[in-house]
């Protein structure tokens, strides 16, 4: 058994200033020496274990075990959602249809202020859903380009847009991770998610409509700007409160996306909005009929992760539940209940879990993974042999990022099984009264290093979970 030392080096601000190096060193790496990040974050582990052994006195053994703890982590179930999610894309566009599912966005309005809020608001809302980590920016973006849109100003608009949907990307596991990492529960995580997250959501598209055509573009679109606000905001927060976070950002997508295209039919600006470098207005149309086959995949897959949401659906898994066996719960050698966290980080010296959940059918991955084999069966221009053709393809692609996500997965257990974090957490804990104005800078700091929500909670939400020790009446996390 080991025990946590939290100021090794016996000042709490030069103890958390150490503790912080790594993290320190991978903003360096990625800005100043340029390094590509999966070396940054090979050369940060290798800090990380260094401090961990030398300064807080942790056991080779125990780092070895929370670095292979990590990297599990980051391969399942994070990595294995991105690989289905990003594989189920492929799909559509091999079959042939995505084209379809362009064209029936851009056609609804000629409008390009309508279209921007079509695609990089809603479709982008709904592909952060379904893959997160970058996939909807590069998408949507693709798309705007497509429609006359300059690289740069499409890019800029997918990102702010982003700003509505990026808390929930990747089927909700941003907030699973937040809450885990944090030792809060996931009902408390979604209320507090609700009352600061969902308020600013309602001005996206606003700020949409504001960069592309100032003042005169919220003048002529004011009905779809309060529309689309409110019913996007209102069924991301129904759905965070009654079904959790993992279809938060595909039900109010699709609800959206829905709701805009029948209003468009009787409805439109005024004025058309055009760029100088649009495209004359394509003639072609796409039947109904076209549009829903197209649209299959996302059918199918917002339809199985709503019966994986379901408190029904997830009872069955649960430990006196008939499927409980195909979640396989492995312990970690030589960390599981071998590492003591102590006051005042916790109200009484206690040992740590570290327990591997590998949930074979009730993972979200699963989920996605059914829709795949579904398209397949489903459409006439896939074959299984095809289908796989692009899973070995998307791997290939992936493996780079997701081997990063995995290291920096290693140095975030690393850090919260070391004590580390907790240190940081502590001398973040000595700012009093301005720590609510340094928390959201250290979530955006951590994005910004990570390029990842999930990567930002996993280092983060455990160190600002400490910082309820000395409350000062609002807790951030």
């Amino acid at each position: 058994m080991w025990q946590h030392t939290y100021d090794p080096l016996g000042n709490i601000y030069l103890s958390a200033l150490v503790a912080a190096l790594p993290i320190l060193f991978f903003l360096v790496a990625l800005i100043f020496l340029k390094l590509p990040g999966l070396t940054a974050a090979v050369a940060t582990l290798a800090i990380s274990i260094i401090i961990s052994s030398v300064v807080f006195h942790m056991p080779l053994e125990k780092i070895l075990g929370a670095a292979i703890f990590g990297i599990l982590s980051g391969l399942w179930p994070i990595g294995y959602i991105v690989l289905m999610a990003v594989w189920l894309y492929r799909l559509a566009v091999k079959s042939g249809k995505f084209e379809v599912i362009r064209g029936s966005i851009a056609t609804i309005s000629d409008d390009q202020r309508i279209q921007v809020i079509l695609i990089a608001f809603c479709f982008g809302a709904f592909l952060e859903g379904a893959a997160g980590f970058g996939v909807p920016i590069a998408i949507c973006a693709a798309l705007l380009v497509e429609l006359g849109f300059k690289p740069i100003k499409a890019a800029m608009l997918c990102l702010l847009a982003n700003a509505a949907s990026g808390a929930y990307g990747a089927i909700g596991i941003p907030v699973l991770v937040g809450a885990q990492q944090g030792r809060v529960s996931l009902t408390d995580m979604s209320a507090m998610m609700i009352a600061i997250v969902q308020l600013s959501t309602l001005f996206v598209p606003l700020l949409l409509i504001v960069v592309l055509d100032g003042y005169r573009g919220i003048r002529e679109t004011w009905p779809v700007l309060l529309l689309i606000g409110a019913l996007f905001s209102g069924l991301q927060t129904l759905t965070l409160y009654f079904v959790g976070p993992e279809l938060t950002d595909i039900v109010a997508p699709l609800g959206s996306m829905g709701t805009l295209a029948l209003f468009m039919q009787f409805w439109q600006p005024r004025q058309i909005y055009r760029e100088d470098s649009a495209p004359p207005i394509s003639a072609k149309r796409w039947s109904l009929t076209q549009v829903i086959k197209a649209w299959s995949p996302f059918y199918i897959l917002t339809c199985v992760i709503l019966l994986w949401s379901l408190p029904q659906f997830k009872s069955l898994f649960a430990g006196d539940g008939p499927l409980a066996g195909t979640v396989l719960k492995l312990q970690i050698p030589f960390l599981h209940l071998q590492i003591e966290e102590m006051p005042p980080i916790a109200d009484t010296t206690h040992a740590l879990p570290a327990v591997w959940n590998v949930a074979l059918i009730s993972a979200s991955g699963t989920a996605i993974l059914i829709a795949v084999i579904l398209t397949t069966l489903f459409s006439s221009r896939l074959s299984p042999s095809e289908s796989f053709n692009q899973l070995k393809s998307v791997i290939c692609d992936l493996w780079s990022p997701l081997a990063m996500i995995s290291l920096i997965m290693a140095v975030a257990y690393i850090a919260n099984f070391s004590g580390a974090s907790s240190s940081i957490g502590l001398g973040l804990a000595e700012t009093g009264w301005i720590f609510p104005l340094i928390a959201p800078v250290i979530g955006w700091f951590g994005v910004f290093i990570t390029g990842s929500v999930v990567n930002s909670n996993t280092l983060f939400a455990h160190l600002q979970c400490k910082r309820r020790l000395r409350p000062i009446g609002l807790a951030v996390f």
